[in-house]
């Protein structure tokens, strides 16, 4: 069977975010309930090299969990897979020091159509932005 011997490049870089702050808990570990789509790859399908987490003010400690989704109704936890898991320390805001935030190594392809997206376990009051950097095929 042949296989590609051409190496493959993103053709744009692709930076995306949610763009709601993540409050609400989502104690469902297969994907399903309220979630927070951080990317949709591309018509060519995408590469995703690395999430980062900011957190957005006082929070308690929780867990942000990462899920692919082929496409389909993320209601249908068949089409959900949990691909990672990380613990968020509580924090306080502060002006005089800063709050670190986590990068998560992806180094994944998506297909065409797939979507990262994100749950929180415990509520928390300042939140979370979540962005994830790679590019498009």
């Amino acid at each position: 069977m042949p296989a590609n011997t051409a190496p493959i490049y993103a053709i744009a870089p692709e930076a995306m975010w949610n763009t709601t702050n993540i409050t609400a808990a989502n104690t469902a570990k297969d994907g399903t309930g309220t979630v927070t789509t951080v990317l949709t790859a591309g018509t060519n399908g995408s590469y995703v090299t690395n999430i980062r987490i900011r957190p957005r003010g006082t929070n308690v400690g929780t867990v942000m969990r990462i899920f692919v989704n082929n496409g389909g109704a993320n209601t249908t936890a068949a089409n959900n897979s949990l691909i990672e898991e990380v613990t968020m320390a509580a924090t306080t805001n502060s002006e005089s020091a800063a709050i670190n935030g986590v990068t998560i190594p992806m180094n994944i392809a998506l297909p065409p159509g797939y979507t990262l997206f994100v749950t929180i376990g415990t509520t928390v009051a300042g939140g979370f932005s979540v962005t994830a950097f790679g590019g498009d095929y």
